[in-house]
């Protein structure tokens, strides 16, 4: 008789998800009974107490090895490592998050312009304090993504994949001074997304179809044991792989990310940059590295064109931008080329690399955002690049701090950017993969000209009337701003101890 029992599951190894789970739940209905004026304190306290006692299950938790409910979900060094960094990375965001409330531009509105800013900051802050459903929304997201990158069978896959982005649709429609692009932002991300997912689901009824199951362990048995014809798993897998390639904003699944990026609340842009990315390149991984390493060769030349064609696409068009945001959406776009120069070295210092990679850019990214909520007039974020000249004369101290991080994004010595290619690039030498590595060099020596570009602008231009000021940013944007800049001088110099993490946690279980 078929057993029909409930799946056992390890409850201390899913415990980081649930409490972000809980949490949120929490957060949503505490927008329901607390009156509006305390709910931005509670909110962003609750949030941030719930990602810490998550990151602190991870750590404690750091020799998990195990399969649990079911075999659909994997806890092992991959997934607590990537784990840990969506959740450092989401608490980055969340501090942005917390002093903004939503304004111009997909900004937010400062805490801290209450007492400090333009008489419009005062008024517009005071009146959208109660945009607070902005927390448990976030929570949720980073739950999604904590699952998503756990996810050992594709359904689970698919649901996390869910999990994580409604949320992100939402919030990137809750910028409020510039309202209608902020919607027609949320409105392409929406759409485009749906199409991906189905792309995605469609995939898994394929494989399913090919497989018997949507269990990795079972996809990766049948690649390497079948001798049925494999229509059906080529078709599944490049289905699946446009849904994972939409999240990653990869080649040519990009066109969503500069619209979305620019129309999005700064933050929130950060969240999607750094903790989106971490999240779709971990389910990645675990697609190719577990389920479908059987077919390596077949699908390593398809991949390597998309990762050459997101290089030049992101370098090029990052040439011809003209707002710091759009023009970090291309930058981002680049770098999931370089991401997938490291996934596709398929060895453990392809797996170790490409983590440390997203680490390091997450850290990164998140700091230039926060720059970037900072450099604003009396209509909000100035983010057109010409408003940024002069820039250096005004405002040396944040015009230092954007400079170093986009020497970093430029893969300069001593910062974390030029570590991270360096590994990706090593691993795919090592493996064979040389010609990616040639398109890497090539298109990085492109992408570093929009970057010294701004700094040029920033320094030896001289200040004009329009030229904004740098607000005074709250505690928890500079707190933000501090640990991304750090995080990329120090990965930078010493990078051994994340790079020996990364490669004792490169191990998947199955």
């Amino acid at each position: 008789m078929e057993d029909l029992s409930l799946p056992k599951i390890d409850y201390a190894a899913v415990a980081p998800m649930l409490i972000l789970f809980g949490v949120a739940c929490v957060g949503v209905l505490f927008e329901g009974v607390l009156p509006k004026a305390a709910r931005r304190v509670t909110q962003l306290v609750l949030a941030l107490l719930g990602l810490v006692a998550a990151l602190s299950v991870i750590v404690w938790q750091s020799d998990t090895r195990v399969l649990t409910a079911g075999g659909a979900v994997a806890i092992d060094g991959p997934t607590l490592f990537l784990q840990g960094a969506i959740i450092v990375l989401g608490i980055m965001a969340l501090l942005l998050i917390g002093d903004r409330a939503m304004e111009h531009g997909g900004a937010f509105v400062a805490q801290a312009a209450i007492t400090v800013g333009s008489e419009a900051d005062r008024k517009q802050a005071v009146k959208e304090q109660g945009a607070t459903e902005v927390y448990p929304l976030t929570v949720f997201a980073i739950a999604g993504m904590l699952l998503f990158v756990a996810a050992n069978d594709l359904l689970t896959m698919f649901v996390a994949l869910e999990v994580f982005s409604l949320p992100l649709y939402l919030l990137c429609a809750l910028a409020r001074r510039r309202r209608l692009l902020s919607q027609e932002a949320a409105l392409k991300y929406f759409l485009l997304g749906a199409y991906a997912s189905a792309f995605f689901l469609f995939g898994v009824a394929l494989v399913y179809g090919f497989a018997g199951g949507v269990e990795f362990g079972t996809i990766h048995d049948s690649v390497t044991e079948s001798t049925q014809s494999t229509v059906l798993l080529y078709a599944g897998l490049a289905m699946i792989a446009i849904g994972l390639l939409f999240k990653a904003a990869a080649a040519p699944f990009h066109v969503w990310t500069p619209d979305v990026y620019q129309g999005a609340p700064t933050p929130i842009t950060g969240l999607m940059a750094a903790c989106t990315k971490v999240a779709a390149f971990g389910g990645l991984l675990r697609v190719l590295y577990v389920g479908f390493d059987g077919v390596a060769w077949d699908y390593t030349p398809i991949l390597g064109v998309v990762a050459v064609l997101t290089m030049l696409i992101g370098a090029v068009l990052a040439v011809t931008q003209t707002d710091i945001k759009r023009l970090l959406a291309y930058s981002s776009i680049a770098n999931a080329g370089y991401l997938l120069v490291g996934v596709l070295a398929l060895s453990k210092d392809g797996l170790s690399s490409t983590m440390f990679y997203l680490v390091a850019y997450g850290f990164t990214v998140i700091a230039a955002f926060g720059v970037v909520t900072l450099v604003r007039d009396a209509d909000g974020e100035a983010t057109h690049l010409s408003r940024w000249a002069g820039l250096g004369r005004r405002s040396p101290l944040y015009a230092g701090i954007f400079t170093f991080i986009l020497l970093a994004f430029a893969g300069i010595p001593l910062t974390s950017g030029f570590i991270a290619k360096f590994a990706v690039f090593g691993a795919a030498l090592d493996s064979g993969e040389a010609w990616l590595v040639v398109f890497g060099v090539v298109t990085s020596m492109l992408l570093a000209f929009p970057y010294l570009r701004v700094v040029v602008m920033m320094w030896l231009s001289e200040p004009g009337e329009s030229t904004p000021t740098v607000s005074i940013p709250g505690g928890l944007t500079a707190a933000a701003l501090v640990i991304g800049v750090v995080a990329t001088l120090v990965l930078g110099v010493a990078p051994a101890p994340l790079l020996d993490l990364t490669t004792s946690a490169a191990d998947f279980v199955r």
